[in-house]
């Protein structure tokens, strides 16, 4: 069965509306997946159909109903999933169309998001820029469980600094989502960190980077490399500044070494 994403604007809102647009979807034997309210005035259903002229002809019908104008008809992407299911759409720049914005209180919104990029195979790279204590790391790994895939850190600041330099074991699995800080990546003068990072950049599975234009700078790579762009906020006006970030990862470093002596380094 095939999978469709419909939505309309209510033009004349009486009573019975939708249930004669669910009855008329019935009599032509379209399963009504999911419904939602996904804007003001606005609603969306996913539909389900064994047959492509079941939906041509609920178009046809569609066409001579004066009280709702069709506003979208197609397959359904990832946005209109997710906008069903949270009765909402995710913010999209309007300039770069892989940029997706996101505040705090959205938490479950992304990371539902998230899995959704994560469930999908092969090579995926998803840049996450937001300031500290947003919770872009504790997203991603959320989103990893909701996959069912397993997270690894390539190098992070979350408990404790850590830059890996190999994989063991089960490590070297495309099913595996890699995660990494740019900030702390690019600082590492360990060659054998940076190597791990090029191998695990080569290969088709699914890579998240902390900061990716940090990650980006003085590097072969470019955010033009991204898939998704995710920004997280604590609230719609923040301002994303890397001073901030770096002085913070620096501060964090140090009060790490003073208490354990050393990074993690393996």
């Amino acid at each position: 069965m095939k999978e469709w994403y419909f939505e309309y604007e209510i033009q004349v809102n009486r009573p019975g509306l939708l249930g004669d647009i669910a009855s008329l979807l019935g009599m032509l034997r379209v399963n009504i997946v999911t419904i939602n309210g996904v804007d003001q005035g606005r609603r969306g259903m996913l539909l389900r159909a064994e047959h492509d002229v079941q939906i041509e002809r609920f178009e046809q019908i569609l066409s001579t109903i004066e009280t709702i104008a069709v506003t979208k008809f197609r397959e359904p992407k990832l946005r209109d999933i997710l906008a069903v299911r949270h009765g909402r759409y995710i913010q999209r720049d309007a300039d770069d169309r892989k940029t997706f914005r996101f505040v705090r209180d959205e938490l479950g919104l992304l990371v539902d998001f998230m899995a959704e990029i994560f469930k999908q195979e092969g090579h995926k790279l998803v840049g996450l820029r937001g300031m500290p204590r947003v919770g872009k790391t504790e997203s991603i790994v959320a989103a990893s469980v909701s996959a069912n895939k397993k997270w690894i850190f390539l190098s992070s600041t979350m408990i404790k600094q850590t830059v890996r330099n190999q994989l063991m074991g089960d490590e070297h699995n495309d099913n595996n989502i890699f995660i990494l800080d740019g900030i702390v990546t690019r600082r590492s003068s360990d060659e054998r960190h940076l190597q791990l990072v090029r191998e695990m950049m080569r290969m088709p599975t699914i890579k998240v980077v902390e900061h990716p234009d940090k990650f980006v700078e003085h590097s072969e790579y470019s955010i033009d490399d991204f898939d998704y762009i995710i920004e997280l906020r604590h609230h719609p006006e923040e301002k994303i500044t890397y001073e901030v970030l770096e002085k913070n990862t620096f501060m964090d470093n140090k009060d790490q070494m003073d208490m354990f002596g050393d990074g993690f380094n393996f």
